[in-house]
């Protein structure tokens, strides 16, 4: 009675010192396929912890793209046991774009996690996201930039009620149960059953893919900003959390966009800085480039583990940002003029093959959201206004490359812990855009 009584305590205290989750997206293996164990991932959650000058309470929270551990079928990820060990908060993944086969293998991993830790585990689940970007890989933009399969919108609400019957009555009934996807699924009618059927919903943002748009560094908030304003006006008032969104230190110049310290700094603090401890957010990324250097590199520190960034994370001296982005700038480039959905490119994801951590691998091309958005086949009138493009990915898991795009969680439909090659093209994704466009 004791214990119970203390886990309970445990458990209310965590919930109500936290003002909101703030952590990083972590990959089951390094970019070079090698699976990473308990004690590397306890090493880089020690580090996301002690990060000199983290604002808003510190990054004490990692999300996850697969529960299964690399190099096995359906073992809990090594991650769950480190997160015990050094307090980190979790936003579980189930990886779906593979198939059925491989969902049962997901819930086979989490369901022996919640047997083998308990109330442990249980106290420290932010939420479980069901997928991440299917329904972008499912989309016409996403077949022809081959980012392999993704899944219906039936599906994924299957595989949401699968997650909620193997988590009912153990120390992770209560957890909140969501799916993550770019802005331009969210906004797309065709998929409102997922946002009916979720708790909340996850967005994957990075203006520096979205080169159909103005992408200089100084539209970059608005980019973001729009993305996350029409995924909140499609949400119907659940929960909108950042999954994804970073800017690269190094690499390959997109567009107008050029990856620097000096602009992954300026995208820390007009876009990291206002929602810091005030909305449950992932960053992308802590560390991409171990051991290697992937191009773009999105990591805040570098090869080694440390905890003084490559630059000033403290969010001192920045001005605070306009009342919303909803008022669109002006500028051409903040004023959307066509939808696209998202390309795949750049490096990592978590499962899709193998991916490695080295950078998103899928994200937004769209350009604006005009009176009526068009969203790959489907003509949806949009509640936002202002600039709502935005690009996302996520990277983390297996060693998949991906080239020619912009997403790292899109880059391909097998399993986390595989080892495929994604490949993409944003001028393929513009096309399509602008064929859709004619068409209607």
């Amino acid at each position: 009675m004791h214990s119970s009584c203390s886990l309970m305590a445990l458990a209310a205290t965590f919930s109500t010192t936290l003002a909101a989750f703030q952590g990083f997206n972590y990959g089951s293996t390094f970019n070079n396929g090698a699976a990473k164990v308990q004690s590397d991932f306890e090493a880089e959650f020690k580090t996301a912890q002690g990060l000199v000058g983290a604002p808003g309470g510190g990054f004490t929270s990692a999300r996850l793209y697969t529960t299964v551990q690399a190099g096995t079928s359906n073992q809990p990820i090594a991650a769950i046991p480190a997160a015990i060990a050094t307090k980190t908060s979790l936003l579980l993944g189930i990886w779906c774009s593979a198939g059925d086969g491989i969902v049962d293998n997901e819930l086979a991993a989490l369901r022996s996690a919640i047997t083998k830790y308990g109330a442990d585990f249980g106290s420290l689940v932010a939420g479980i996201s069901v997928g991440s970007e299917d329904l972008y890989r499912n989309s016409p933009t996403g077949i022809l930039n081959k980012e392999n399969p993704g899944k219906d919108p039936a599906d994924i609400v299957r595989y949401i009620k699968l997650v909620r019957d193997a988590i009912a009555g153990t120390p992770l009934a209560n957890a909140p149960v969501g799916h993550v996807d770019t802005w331009t699924a969210w906004v797309n009618g065709s998929n409102q059953a997922v946002i009916d059927a979720s708790d909340w919903l996850g967005v994957d943002a990075y203006p520096y893919f979205q080169d159909t748009q103005t992408n200089t560094i100084e539209n970059s908030k608005d980019l973001f900003n729009a993305a996350f304003d029409a995924t909140k006006a499609a949400a119907g008032g659940k929960p909108v959390w950042v999954t994804e969104t970073g800017y690269p230190v190094s690499g390959k110049t997109v567009g107008l966009a050029v990856p620097s310290l000096q602009n992954a700094k300026t995208y820390w603090d007009q876009v990291g800085c206002p929602l810091f401890g005030s909305t449950n957010i992932w960053w992308y990324t802590l560390q991409d480039a171990a051991p290697a250097t992937p191009n773009p590199s999105f990591g805040i520190i570098g090869s080694s583990l440390t905890t003084t960034p490559l630059y000033d994370i403290s969010c001192n001296n920045v001005n605070p940002p306009p009342p919303s982005s909803t008022s669109a700038s002006s500028s051409s480039s903040s004023t959307p003029s066509s939808s696209s959905s998202q390309v795949s490119s750049s490096s990592t994801k978590e499962p899709a093959g193998s991916i490695t951590s080295s950078g998103p691998s899928s994200s937004l091309v769209s350009s604006t959201l005009p009176t009526t958005l068009v969203t790959d086949t489907t003509v949806v009138q949009p509640t936002p206004t202002g600039n709502v493009v935005s690009g996302s990915g996520s990277g983390s898991n297996g060693g998949v490359t991906t080239t020619g795009t912009s997403s790292p969680s899109a880059a391909t439909g097998t399993h986390p812990n595989g080892g495929a090659v994604a490949s993409g093209s944003m001028s393929a994704a513009f096309a399509a855009v602008m064929v859709a466009i004619l068409v209607l």
